[in-house]
């Protein structure tokens, strides 16, 4: 059931200076068939729980404050926004005011026309920090190498989906979501569209290195196999490599040739070869770490609160 045509879902962690100007950037929009605005405030530490609430009474469309009990991550807290969602098509963009919503008009116009179920924002442009950019491109070549999608598609956090396509994904309970991996497993109706990026107005982003080294498990770990095939691999051509090394010392044994062989060289091939038992115990323990954490149903995110205003009464 959908009450309006576009819900916009954003997820906040500590966008008091910045979540104020955008909704009502938003609010401003003349969607045909009506809009909705859905804040997910994922355990934000500054004011952006009290802005927020202000904003309730003062903007006119329909908006609905989601306060998490805690933080959980940015895709756990979309997948929170799409569940309270209403509407026919969904666009997810950035708390920080990068992400234009006049831009995001154009990904549904496209989505609605093509009949897709996704529409990536192709940035024409970053304008992030040369690290974060340098992250991003690594993410989408390992997700051509381990994931079916589309080869040369660019993921990214600005997308619009239809209402089947979030309902399809949001019924994912388990505790490390990838939300382009569980798009990718419920549609094929995948596009793209070149989009503006604009500066970043106020404070810094919150993405550091250890939420993008997450983020490259996850898509690794959780959607493909490919770690542990390239851990046999890697053993199938190290044990081959020995048994070859074990042929040369026992030609060079039979005529009695050959360099002395000492204690130096026996252990940095005993490091190697240890190094690489240690390397696949890792992969095959990350895997199993995983389930064990699923298994015991550690939460993707607790809702605390639920608050609705602007024009929706209730």
């Amino acid at each position: 059931m959908t009450d309006c045509a576009l819900s916009f879902v954003i997820p906040l962690y500590n966008s008091a200076d910045t979540i104020g100007s955008l909704v009502r950037e938003i609010a401003a929009l003349d969607v045909p068939g009506g809009h909705e605005i859905v804040l997910v405030n994922d355990g934000s530490r500054d004011g952006t729980s009290s802005v927020c609430r202000g904003l309730l009474k003062e903007i006119a469309i329909p908006v609905l404050l989601v306060e998490h009990a805690r933080n959980y991550g940015e895709h756990n807290a979309v997948l929170t926004g799409w569940r309270h969602a209403r509407g026919a098509y969904i666009v997810n963009l950035d708390d920080d005011g990068q992400n234009p919503p006049a831009e995001a008009l154009r990904l549904w116009t496209k989505a609605r026309t093509e009949e897709l179920d996704v529409v990536f924002g192709d940035y024409d442009v970053k304008r992030h920090a040369a690290w974060r950019n340098w992250g991003s491109t690594l993410t989408n070549r390992l997700t051509d190498w381990a994931l079916d999608k589309p080869r040369g598609l660019y993921l990214s956090s600005f997308r619009c989906v239809s209402a089947f396509a979030a309902r399809s994904v949001a019924a994912n309970n388990g505790p490390f979501p990838y939300l382009d991996g569980l798009l990718l497993q419920v549609t094929q109706r995948i596009g793209a569209l070149p989009v503006q990026h604009r500066a970043r107005q106020f404070g810094r982003s919150g993405y550091t290195l250890r939420k993008l080294l997450r983020l490259w498990l996850s898509t690794l770990v959780n959607f493909s196999v490919l770690p542990l095939r390239v851990a046999t691999l890697l053993g199938l051509v190290l044990a081959a490599a020995g048994f070859l090394a074990l042929a040369v010392v026992l030609y060079w044994w039979w005529r009695g040739t050959g360099p002395a062989f000492g204690w130096g060289s026996l252990m940095a091939a005993l490091l190697v070869f240890s190094g690489v038992q240690m390397v696949m115990l890792g992969v095959m323990g990350e895997y199993l770490g995983r389930m064990f954490i699923t298994v015991n149903q550690r939460p993707q995110a607790l809702v605390r609160d639920v608050l609705r205003g602007g024009g929706d009464p209730r």
